[in-house]
Parts: structure tokens; C-alpha cells; sequence
């Protein structure tokens, strides 16, 4: 067996050295979205502003988990063997973290399926693994040698099975709705297609980083786990980014259209100009819609646009029921 700076402090550098990476790109992804997202509303640019700063704060709190054992208890070896009040900021941290991540994909679940029932069962998991996650903090503060956090796997297994499980049903429902309320028209279902996938590989990642941590825990008394534990947080705070900043638009090349900012424009000849495209933003639930303007034109007899007073050769013409009567008495003397 090695020696417990390996051991435990091995998985620890590791998970925080990924951490750090991950904090970098969160960093890029606020700053982008700062820079486009100007039109958001104050209460979600202020939501991103303390996302943002949770996660420099828990970056901090890493560091200094390291750098309190390892260089200040230098030679310490007993120091190794237990967590500070630092270490055990991490699982609540990371659980407010995740809870506020995951109910803001709640509350984008409501606005796109209007399924009260699956966002409720999101808002509960999310709820245990927040409560989870405070648990296992108080469990570290009591328990803080690292060999004897097997006493408390129950704790454990809620803040992270609720979490992996929470993610799972946000992924799940987007992808569904998606799936289901497609326009049939090639360039927007592309588009949907690229959100699916973005869906899926933002919300699966963290709930497989979950899973992988929980089942770590369980199957080895190291800290193996903590590889996957401690950027766990950034995972949900990029994954939120990523799909901030998607929202301005899929700029890509294909065969069909091409899409920027947002706005579709077609290959293909220009369309009359009686004829325009709208998009429906009236109602999120209806899928595209497309309205035709067609002109129509009638053709009205001068005589009757300028009244029965205007005769050019100032002539009184027949009524109609004398050129009815005389139309009537022809006939009956062919008839003769």
C-alpha cells in the first residue's frame, strides 16, 4: 500500500488539476455570454453572476485543500490522513451548485412541455441531492478521516443517485418534446437535431460523472473517487453556459440553407414578394407555421365604378329590364 499523500492525495491533485481546466472554460463561456447575452432579463444575468461566483469560490476552496495539508503540514503524515473544514465545503458546494442548474432546466422544462408532473419529479430529486450534499459536509466534519467515509455511504447515495437521477428525467423530457415537435421543413429539424444532441451530451455527461463517482465510492475505501467528484460542479455550470450561449444561433453549411444569428436564409431563388415567411412566436408549443399573402385583384366594369350618370357618347343605355323584355321578344318571334 502506498503512502497516504498517494493514496488519497493523488485523486485529490488529479480531480483539482480538472477542476482548474474546467474553471478556465467557465470562465470563457461567462465572458461570451456576457458579450451576447445582453438582452437576457437582470434575473438571469444576475443567476449566471453567482453561478459564476460559487464556482471561483469552490475553486478557491480546492486549492486551499491542497495547499493547507501539503505545504503547511509538510512532513505531517497524520495531517494526511484527515479532511479539513475546507475539504467538507466541497459536497454542499457542489450540491448548490447542481440544485440551482437543475432547477433552472426544471423551470425550461415548464416552459417548453407544460409537464407539471415531470418537473416536479425533477424539483424533488434536485432537492434530495441538495440535501444530500449537506448531509455528506456534516458527515466529513464529524468523520473526517478519509478511511472511515464508507460510515456514511447512505448519505452519499442520495446526493448522488438523486443527482445522476434528476439529470437523467432533464434530459429525458427536452429530448422528447424535441423529438416530437418537429417542423417537418429540413433546415429547422437540423437545427432541432443539433439541440438534441447538445441536450444529451451536456445532461448525460454529468449524470455519468455521478455515477461513476458513486460507484467508486462504493467499491474502493480510497479516494478514487474524488478524480470524478470535485469538477463536478463545473461540469453543471458549463453544461448551463453551453446552453446559454448556443441560443445565438447554429451557424453552419448545408445543402438546404444556411443558418446565422438565428435567421434562416434560403439557397435557393428568392420568393415573390407577395408571398412571406413568419415565424410563430406567439405560442411556444405550436411548431413553425408558414402564412401566404396572396394578392387577389377584381376586375370591375368602368360603368359601374364611374355610376350610371357617366356615358361616353352620352347615350341613356337600356336597363336591364328592358333588355330582358327585348331579349324575351326575339326569341318568342324566332320561335315563330
Amino acid at each position: 500500500m502506498g503512502s497516504p499523500a498517494a493514496v488519497t492525495y493523488g485523486p485529490i491533485f488529479v480531480g483539482v488539476v480538472f477542476n482548474i481546466l474546467l474553471y478556465g472554460i467557465m470562465v470563457t463561456q461567462t465572458y461570451l455570454y456576457y458579450q451576447t447575452g445582453k438582452r437576457d432579463r437582470l434575473w438571469m444575468r444576475l443567476f449566471v453572476l453567482f453561478l459564476f461566483t460559487c464556482d471561483t469560490v469552490n475553486c478557491a476552496f480546492d486549492i486551499a485543500f491542497l495547499y493547507i495539508p501539503l505545504v503547511n503540514n509538510f512532513g505531517n503524515d497524520r495531517a494526511l490522513n484527515f479532511a479539513s473544514w475546507v475539504f467538507a465545503t466541497d459536497p454542499v458546494m457542489t450540491a448548490i451548485i447542481a440544485s440551482l442548474v437543475q432547477f433552472f432546466f426544471a423551470w425550461r422544462v415548464k416552459i417548453l412541455t407544460q409537464n407539471y408532473f415531470a418537473v416536479v419529479l425533477i424539483s424533488v430529486c434536485s432537492f434530495a441531492q441538495l440535501c444530500g450534499g449537506l448531509g455528506t459536509s456534516i458527515a466529513v466534519g464529524k468523520i473526517p478521516e478519509f478511511v472511515q467515509f464508507q460510515k456514511f455511504q447512505v448519505v452519499v447515495i442520495i446526493w448522488l443517485a438523486f443527482s445522476a437521477v434528476a439529470d437523467t428525467l432533464i434530459t429525458a423530457s427536452l429530448v422528447w418534446h424535441l423529438r416530437h415537435h418537429k417542423t417537418g421543413m429540413p433546415v429547422t429539424d437540423d437545427i432541432v437535431n443539433r439541440i438534441i444532441r447538445l441536450t444529451v451530451q451536456t445532461g448525460l455527461i454529468t449524470a455519468l460523472c455521478a455515477i461513476i463517482d458513486l460507484v467508486l465510492f462504493l467499491a474502493t475505501p480510497t479516494g478514487l473517487h474524488l478524480i470524478f467528484n470535485l469538477p463536478l460542479s463545473k461540469l453543471y455550470t458549463n453544461s448551463l453556459m453551453s446552453s446559454l450561449n448556443s441560443r445565438q444561433g447554429w451557424k453552419y453549411d448545408t445543402s438546404t440553407g444556411v443558418v446565422s444569428e438565428g435567421r434562416v436564409q434560403a439557397r435557393g431563388p428568392q420568393l415573390p414578394r407577395n408571398v412571406n415567411v413568419m415565424r410563430s412566436d406567439q405560442t411556444r408549443r405550436l411548431p413553425q407555421q408558414i402564412y401566404i399573402d396572396v394578392e387577389s385583384h377584381e376586375m370591375v366594369d368602368v360603368m359601374d365604378v364611374k355610376g350610371p350618370a357617366y356615358r361616353p357618347d352620352d347615350q341613356k343605355l337600356p336597363s336591364l329590364s328592358e333588355r330582358t323584355m327585348n331579349t324575351t321578344g326575339s326569341d318568342e318571334a324566332e320561335a315563330v
